[in-house]
């Protein structure tokens, strides 16, 4: 069974820094692209960025303008963003995502409060 666990989230200042974690498991966790993407309130969900399975390989949404670092331990199977300079609008419900055999896979999420 596929699971992805995400954490790390909080309040933080803007201009401040946070670091989510996801880990995941029930697949082979080294071969495979993980993403990370943002769901700000009523808005649509949004690509932060991906990585390829063995973290060579990553880009960003141009939002992101340098500010945001996507890494992976694949021994501890976890995929970090590690994200600085926080502005309000970075706020959101924080996911990690796969893809399976036609078919994604989600965490729950993980809430972000950047307060002005």
């Amino acid at each position: 069974q596929v699971q992805l666990v995400e954490s790390g989230g909080g309040y933080v200042q803007a201009g401040g820094s946070l670091t989510l974690s996801c880990t995941g498991s029930g697949f082979r966790f080294s071969s495979n692209v993980l993403y990370w993407y943002r769901q700000g309130p009523g808005k649509e969900r949004e690509r932060v960025g991906i990585m390829n399975g063995d973290g060579s390989n990553t880009k960003y949404a141009d939002f992101v303008n340098g500010r945001f670092t996507i890494s992976r331990d694949n021994a501890k199977r976890t995929t970090y963003l590690h994200m600085t300079d926080l502005h309000p609008e970075n706020a959101g419900v924080y996911y990690c995502h796969k893809n399976g055999l036609g078919f994604p896979y989600w965490g729950q999420g993980t809430q972000v409060i950047v307060s002005s």
